[in-house]
């Protein structure tokens, strides 16, 4: 379940608050703060990631 690539997103370049997300050969994802990584990830199921995913693009979690 270890992995070494986690993908920073492009959104949080340059503002050092930092998301990196992976996939383990599971196919589970690990979420984490980049400058937090050796204090763990939080873990989805991919079906929850990709329910996550859906959504974020349908604007779900956009302030009302």
């Amino acid at each position: 379940m270890l992995t070494d690539t986690w993908q920073k997103s492009s959104f949080s370049a340059g503002q050092g608050a930092c998301v990196e997300v992976t996939q383990f050969t599971d196919g589970s994802v690990g979420v984490r703060h980049s400058k937090l990584g050796g204090e763990g990830a939080i873990l989805f199921t991919r079906r929850e990631w990709l329910a996550f995913v859906e959504g974020a693009k349908r604007g779900e979690f956009d302030p009302r």
